[in-house]
């Protein structure tokens, strides 16, 4: 693993000095003893451009390495140059890291770019259309979340953590709309989804002093 992530990081490098000892080959000893190192040359380059480091980048983020993470993203100038589903990885993680730095006008940005080029899995697609709900939710556009937040539960969730979290959004929209019983239901969903994270279990203690005082 560790020779893979190696080579990852140092490919075009590698390529380079690839193309360099093909030249001096293909010159002393001509073409074809030569064309191995073209051909080496060729894939690491290539790959470079269409594919990119994005594989270094799961590594920062499960060590919580966010700035690790960041300096990956920018070493990539050239993104129209990826592949299509990676270049909507590319968006997605570039989306998530703006989204970390609370710099939300730039986190949908980029998250509609990765939806404009069509998500690799279907769970990231239901992700994607959950942050894009946070994001109207900070920008109090109440109208838009409930559309996003709504695709999001469609297109079905990564896991019951982030389920939870998405039917918590709803249930407080529709606080807000003052349409308590469809509140008092999406406040049982995410009850049921019987989340763990500190952050969403006190979400729903807070919310749980007072929806029962609710009507409807």
């Amino acid at each position: 693993m560790k020779l893979y992530l190696f080579l990852i990081r140092y490919r075009f490098s590698l390529g380079i000095v690839a193309l360099l000892l093909a030249v001096v080959v293909n010159i002393f000893s001509g073409f074809w003893p030569a064309f191995a190192l073209y051909f080496i040359a060729l894939i690491a380059i290539v790959s470079h451009f269409l594919i990119g480091p994005m594989r270094l980048i799961q590594g920062y983020m499960e060590d919580g390495d966010i700035e690790g993470a960041q300096k990956i993203l920018d070493s990539i100038h050239f993104p129209r140059l990826l592949i299509k589903p990676v270049r909507s990885v590319y968006y997605y993680l570039k989306s998530s890291l703006a989204m970390f730095a609370q710099d939300f006008d730039t986190a949908e940005i980029m998250m509609k770019k990765s939806l404009s080029l069509g998500m690799p899995m279907k769970e990231t697609e239901g992700s994607a259309y959950f942050q894009l709900g946070t994001i109207a939710m900070q920008k109090s556009n109440m109208k838009q979340a409930e559309e996003y937040i709504r695709k999001a539960i469609k297109a079905g969730l990564p896991d019951k953590e982030t389920a939870a979290g998405a039917y918590l959004q709803m249930c407080q929209i529709f606080i807000n709309k003052r349409e308590f019983r469809a509140a008092k239901d999406y406040f049982r969903r995410a009850k049921d989804q019987k989340p763990t994270t500190p952050q969403v279990v006190d979400q729903i203690k807070q919310i749980e002093k007072y929806i029962s005082r609710m009507p409807g």
